[in-house]
């Protein structure tokens, strides 16, 4: 079993199912798609590999080759969820009040020729660095306790192990 898998994905989906309770505080409402949707509290992208890199460096150390592969590739995708993922929702929301001015415009100008898409581009893509954050701390923590109960895990496994000078009871 690979629990940094496990770690990263619990991460993931805790993060995702926060996100429906941090929408019900700020609008009063459920909204269960959320749960299923990009950008909002906490960042599920920094959450999970926050906890990837943290378990990672807790089971196998800081100076570990896999340690500094999971870090580096954390803080690349945490710097996409709130710069580039972030900034392509802004433009995706001018766009957006864009064609609504245009389509209002239209009855001034007949001879303007538009078709208006079935559906808007998708404006919540990215995060906040608040979110950011969040979904890394978060990530952080599970990270924490996930190594600290393998590591336990193992440590019981070692105990029932029988003792180097006990050995030769168990050789034939």
């Amino acid at each position: 079993m690979n629990y940094g898998v496990i770690t990263s994905l619990s991460a993931i989906g805790i993060a995702q199912a926060l996100k429906i309770v941090t929408n019900k505080k700020l609008t009063g409402k459920w909204h269960w798609k959320h749960a299923f949707t990009t950008g909002g509290m906490p960042s599920s992208h920094s959450a999970g590999v926050s906890a990837l890199a943290t378990y990672v460096a807790a089971h196998k150390g800081t100076r570990h080759t896999e340690t500094a592969l999971a870090i580096v590739f954390g803080t690349i995708v945490m710097y996409d969820a709130q710069g580039i993922r972030r900034h392509t929702g802004e433009i995706a929301q001018l766009v957006n009040d864009l064609e609504d001015s245009l389509i209002s415009m239209k009855g001034d100008f007949p001879s303007l020729e538009l078709i208006k898409r079935e559906q808007e581009l998708k404006e919540l893509l990215g995060h906040q660095p608040v979110e950011v954050f969040a979904g890394a701390m978060f990530g952080v923590l599970l990270g924490l306790i996930s190594a600290k109960l393998e590591n336990n895990a193992i440590d019981r496994k070692l105990e029932r192990l029988p003792a180097p000078g006990d050995m030769n009871r168990y050789q034939y």
